[in-house]
């Protein structure tokens, strides 16, 4: 995680509107072996959840260190949970094994979640992989644009002896000399590099020291764990550009080399972008933004090593598989601890092989009053929503919206609205293909139908415009399916709504459609979108009108910004779903627009 004493990231201060930050990704190999690899990881987690003021989490007992797979969750201090799985890769014991970290901290108006993964594959290297992210309750909140790179990331570079391909991946810039410029060519055109590399270049009226402490630090401060940063000495800047005749770098300018660069080729040159010294010392920040972006991106979009790709979904129980009393005794309370996947009470975690000296009594009496309060809070969340469904009702017949859509129903000649649990086709698998054997409706052939059923979402809830969605049904000229896609993905996002209440959902809902677990209705990732563009956020109008209905539980102001959505067609008409994840909050998924695509820089 990153520290609230940490200075503040380059680029977080940007000017502009703001929108869901985009996430940290690092993902490298490790020469330790897979134990000392896990054991360095808990050890720095530890430290630093310490320096933090929150309990450190027990080591794991024997009983649960021995059973695969295994999982459980300790509460290590108020909104501080920590999860823990190890097991093997999917493909069966042989295939290698993993064991995973993921923390959760308070955040300003969210959480902070922190997921740490050592996976090892039969025969190959040990991939350690660190992931930070923050969820927000209201979109509407003003956001840094970009996850801070974790403390984390930097400590622990160093001590894993971190690699990409050929390369090592050191926290900060490393000096190359004229001896070192074959071998940092050969890291450029190795094709297992997966990283960006970074290479600067020195002023010819500058020293190389004043350059790398005042200028080339602080520009790499965004860089540990996204790319791999070096700085040509003068002689070796003579060298590299010589070789590279198509891919030169001088003046003080830094050159980001993307995976598989051609040194013989002139257009390839043109893929791997400049940043000039006057940018760079025009506003050093905003330039270590700039230059962190694309190594930011990659990150996010490169598809993980089959490694770590067979990890499967993180599975905690859920709070009401709780024992019903602790055993009191050492070798049997570590046991059920491993079955069950619980380690916690109230405000500590708790190793009942250490604390046995704890009150049972006491444990249970906590134990009953933190389920009584979740059920009332669970209880709470429910009547406020009820409450803001009964609102948004009246006001769409206020405005004539129910006549309205009454109307194109008698038009169109749909069937009347439907009950049951959605379903999928004959292929469907798990309880929604028994379901469509006993004769559970088809997908929806028309919006107007999608909207009368869309209440077979438990946990999706529309608060948009009825207007634009109906209006699609008369725009089916380029194809028939939207209707169905547009099903498909609430389909998905109540699956993952489902895991992600009980905080086994894994990551996002994009990374659900990446990884959607067997069993489970899969949506294309690429038509899942996390957000919308920085354009789009800085543009007032286009983001307003992304700016829709969301409960007063999720934003007093009843609006909250909605950038990510689904693609539910394509062409010029392009119609969009976007909606808001809220399942960390008020535990739903809301739906504020269905139509045609809103505007930017393609539709204006």
């Amino acid at each position: 995680m990153t520290s609230d004493r940490s200075p503040s990231p380059a680029g977080a201060d940007l000017p502009g509107a703001r929108g869901p930050a985009t996430p940290y990704r690092m993902t490298v190999t490790t020469a330790l072996p897979h134990a000392e690899a896990v054991a360095l990881a808990d050890e720095q987690l530890a430290s630093w959840l310490k320096q933090e003021g929150c309990e450190e989490p027990p080591p794991i007992s024997g009983a649960a260190a021995g059973a695969l797979p295994a999982a459980e969750r300790l509460r290590l201090g108020e909104r501080v949970l920590l999860d823990r799985d190890h097991g093997p890769l999917r493909g069966g014991p042989g295939a290698g094994r993993y064991d995973r970290r993921r923390l959760r901290t308070p955040a300003p108006h969210g959480t902070r979640q922190l997921t740490l993964t050592v996976a090892t594959g039969a025969g190959g290297p040990t991939w350690f992989r660190l992931e930070a992210e923050t969820h927000h309750t209201g979109s509407g909140v003003r956001t840094p644009c970009r996850v801070p790179v974790p403390e984390l990331a930097r400590t622990l570079l160093p001590l894993l002896d971190a690699a990409d391909g050929p390369a090592a991946v050191h926290p900060v810039p490393r000096v190359i000399t004229a001896d070192e410029v074959d071998d940092l060519i050969d890291e450029l055109c190795d094709p297992e590099r997966r990283l960006p590399t970074v290479v600067a270049s020195v002023p010819v009226n500058l020293p190389l020291d004043h350059w790398v402490q005042q200028v080339v630090r602080p520009l790499c401060r965004q860089l540990p764990g996204l790319a791999t940063a070096y700085v040509l000495d003068p002689e070796a800047r003579t060298g590299f550009n010589v070789a590279l005749e198509y891919h030169t770098v001088y003046g003080g300018a830094v050159r980001t080399y993307l995976p598989e660069v051609d040194p013989a080729s002139r257009q390839d040159g043109a893929r791997h972008p400049v940043l000039a010294r006057g940018r760079i010392e025009q506003d050093l920040r905003r330039a270590a933004g700039l230059l962190a972006r694309e190594p930011r991106r990659l990150a996010a979009d490169q598809p993980l090593p089959p490694t770590l790709a067979a990890v499967p979904v993180l599975r905690v129980p859920p709070p009401q598989l709780r024992p019903a009393a602790y055993p009191t005794t050492g070798v049997g309370a570590g046991a059920a601890l491993a079955v069950t996947g619980t380690a916690a009470t109230v405000g500590r975690a708790v190793d009942p092989v250490v604390d046995q000296a704890a009150d049972p009594a006491a444990e249970l009496a906590a134990l009953a009053r933190e389920e009584q309060q979740d059920r009332a809070e669970q209880q709470a969340r429910a009547d406020e929503l009820e409450r803001v469904r009964h609102t948004l009702h009246l006001e769409r017949r206020d405005r004539g919206q129910t006549r309205e859509a009454h109307e194109v129903r008698l038009r169109t000649g749909t069937r009347a609205s439907l009950t049951g649990r959605h379903c999928t086709g004959p292929g469907g698998t798990g309880r929604r293909g028994a379901a469509q054997s006993a004769g559970c409706p088809a997908k929806p052939e028309t919006f107007t139908e999608l909207l009368a059923r869309i209440a077979e979402f438990p946990l999706l809830t529309f608060t948009g415009d009825q207007k634009s969605a109906l209006a699609l049904d008369g725009l089916q000229c380029a194809g028939a399916g939207w209707a169905r896609l547009a099903w498909d993905g609430l389909t998905a996002l109540q699956e993952y709504a489902e895991a992600a209440v009980r905080g086994a959902a894994g990551g996002d809902f994009k990374q659900w459609c990446e990884h959607t677990p067997d069993g489970c209705h899969r949506f294309p990732p690429r038509k899942a979108v996390r957000g919308e563009s920085r354009t789009v956020f800085s543009h007032t109008k286009w983001k307003r009108e992304r700016m829709l209905p969301v409960p007063e539980c999720v934003a007093a102001s009843r609006r909250a910004f909605m950038g990510a959505h689904l693609r539910i067609g394509g062409g010029r008409t392009a119609p969009r779903l976007h909606y808001l994840d809220d399942c960390s909050g008020s535990g739903r998924i809301y739906v504020g627009y269905i139509g045609l695509h809103l505007t930017n820089t393609r539709t204006n």
